[in-house]
């Protein structure tokens, strides 16, 4: 028997089926049927405890082919129903085995409608899970812990890339990738798209980027409260105007800063593979995966900066670009995994305006 404490107080009971032990998290909760492979990866959820909207979960095990990283940053996932008989011809271990190698405490037999029904009236709350039945004195202990924890400002750099390396080697364009805990599938996405990546750590210094005169630089998703990386705000701001940036999620918050906006918390974030985003250019609308707790303030845009994108279930912004800077940026994930391809066209407009740049750049060398 394991147990979920919330910061309000409310205590859960499940199965635990994950590995031994208990970790304070965030509690939030995706609306993805499927892809949970990719979402327990995908280190947007470094410290976070996420519920499964969708109530069958493992049924198709865990394959080679799906990992968005390397190792999970979540600590807790929370389930209705874990399916004890994965089947599926590309798996080659449970859910469950996964999850007990990993250490991530998992829970089952939970009502996860009423769970995601409290989190969606009352906000994203911290919480507590466990693999054990705990008693009275340790909840208390838990709770007053629980009142203090946050996610540190060093998430980044937990689930950035230790070390500078080169993906795709013979790709045509030569970009910088700026690494916040990126997905695999992003760094895919633009190989395909005759990219070579030079894929930096997250504590990396303007300069060192600027001096390589690379032809573009991405800026990847992760975890945490944008506002507080000071140091990856300033130094994005020390490039802006001197090489194209492109931005992806944490990227897109981190440039929207850099350039003088704000961002807000959001009551319970848009995490799922179902989110209606519209064009504000054509009025076109595409369904899109997300994932993300914060998000960019309209009302504190700056004037140069032009909106694209607006989530159709609350009107958030959801994509901004400066031209005149060279910056384009999404609030939502166009490389998917889990979720609709709707939004991959947006690797290729990004393709298509650095390989602009690039020719232009060329032919004022050749007249010289």
């Amino acid at each position: 028997m394991g147990t979920l404490i919330l910061q309000d107080g409310t205590i859960i009971k499940g199965n635990s089926f994950g590995a031994i032990g208990g970790y304070c998290g965030e509690v939030v909760f995706n609306t993805s049927m499927t892809g949970y492979q990719e979402i327990l990866t995908d280190l947007s959820y470094a410290k976070q405890i996420v519920i499964m909207t969708y109530p069958e979960i493992g049924n198709y095990g865990i394959n080679d082919f799906d990992f968005e990283a390397d190792n999970p940053a979540l600590v807790g996932l929370i389930v209705k129903n874990n399916c004890q008989k994965e089947n599926h011809y590309k798996s080659r271990e449970s859910l469950s085995n996964y999850l007990r190698m990993n250490n991530i405490i998992a829970l089952d037999s939970i009502d996860t409608r009423s769970l995601v029904e409290k989190i969606r009236e009352y906000g994203t709350m911290n919480g507590f899970i466990t693999s054990n039945d705990v008693d009275d004195n340790f909840i208390k202990e838990k709770l007053e812990e629980l009142q203090k924890f946050s996610i540190k400002e060093d998430v980044i750099d937990e689930v950035s890339t230790k070390n500078r390396y080169i993906y795709n080697p013979q790709g045509k364009i030569n970009m910088a990738f700026l690494d916040y805990g990126a997905k695999k599938n992003i760094l895919n996405s633009l190989a395909r798209r005759n990219c070579k990546l030079t894929v930096y750590p997250s504590s990396t210094t303007a300069r060192e980027i600027l001096d390589n005169n690379y032809d573009a630089l991405f800026l990847s998703n992760g975890p945490g409260d944008p506002s507080s990386f000071k140091f990856q705000i300033a130094q994005l701001k020390e490039m802006i105007g001197k090489i194209p940036i492109f931005g992806i999620c944490l990227g897109y918050q981190l440039l929207a800063l850099a350039s003088g906006a704000k961002t807000f918390k959001l009551k319970y974030g848009h995490r799922g593979g179902n989110h209606p985003v519209i064009n504000l250019e054509n009025n076109k609308v595409i369904i899109t995966s997300q994932n993300h707790g914060y998000a960019v303030d309209l009302e504190t845009i700056p004037k140069i900066m032009r909106p694209t994108y607006k989530n159709l279930n609350d009107d958030t912004l959801e994509g901004f670009e400066i031209s005149s800077l060279g910056i384009y940026a999404v609030q939502f994930h166009p490389e998917a995994k889990p979720g609709p391809d709707d939004a991959a066209l947006i690797f290729d407009e990004w393709i298509n305006i650095a390989q602009k740049d690039i020719n232009r750049i060329n032919e004022v060398k050749n007249e010289k």
